[in-house]
């Protein structure tokens, strides 16, 4: 019986690492999702900070942060000397429309 704890276990801490990814895209505030995110600055995601994060891929899909990544998000915005064009890479798991993540950096 101990065996299989410890199987069943092992078993879902790889099937949580499996979906793991990392994604490229844009930082954006939940607010200023819709507009233009090539005009898009840091002061304004600052500034709309309350509303939460996300990150605009490549093909245009809005995945929201959970609440670790709103943190990280909000950090990695005060740490950027970068003024606009807020690229970015996000390591977490994707469940639908939400991501939850482990790890932000801007490029």
């Amino acid at each position: 019986m101990k065996k299989f704890a410890l199987l069943t276990a092992a078993a879902s801490m790889l099937s949580v690492a499996a979906f793991a990814e990392t994604l490229n895209g844009t930082l954006v505030d939940v607010m200023c999702k819709d507009k233009d995110l090539a005009g898009h600055t840091t002061k304004c995601a600052l500034g709309c900070a309350k509303s939460g994060f996300g990150l605009v891929t490549g093909e245009g899909k809005f995945l929201k942060f959970d609440e670790a990544g709103n943190a990280n998000a909000l950090a990695a915005l005060k740490a950027t000397k970068k003024e606009g064009d807020l690229k970015a890479k996000v390591d977490g798991t994707v469940d639908g429309d939400n991501i939850q993540v482990s790890s932000i950096e801007i490029d």
